[in-house]
């Protein structure tokens, strides 16, 4: 939390207490990848008065200051989880028929990006894969 304080104070952005809602809701979920109205509703419940339009302008400037990544699923609206600068991005693996997202931590692509190196001069800060089948439940039901 106050590496994230300190990322706004030097952008001159104050930590509101709706913005630490909105925070403070993405670390109590972590591993759910909520869109805007998710956060918008768990926000609500700690500050009635909140507004949606607060809620994007959150999210977005939390996005511009890397707080947070914008994960897109394909399934027509934006998923936000927090950012880790720390280590590549872990991927995802969607289910298309509930939709349930899992994360997948192995990164296999540590060879690629080597021979991406070697073959291109390109070095990769990062890389997002998806991938989209049938979870075991959906799969079951078929």
């Amino acid at each position: 939390m106050r590496f994230i304080e300190e990322k706004l104070k030097e952008k001159e952005c104050r930590l509101t207490p709706q913005r630490r809602a909105t925070l403070d809701v993405l670390i109590e979920n972590q591993s759910k990848h909520l869109s805007t109205e998710d956060i918008y509703e768990l926000v609500k419940n700690k500050f009635p008065d909140v507004g949606l339009a607060t809620i994007y302008r959150t999210l977005q400037l939390f996005d511009d200051f890397n707080i947070i990544k914008k994960l897109d699923f394909n399934d027509g609206c934006y998923r936000y989880e927090l950012s880790d600068d720390q280590r590549h991005q872990h991927h995802h693996l969607i289910c298309i028929k509930c939709g349930n997202v899992y994360e997948f931590d192995d990164d296999l692509l540590d060879e690629l990006e080597g021979k991406i190196y070697k073959s291109n001069d390109f070095t990769v800060l990062d890389h997002m894969v998806k991938f989209f089948g049938y979870c075991k439940n959906c799969k079951e039901t078929k």
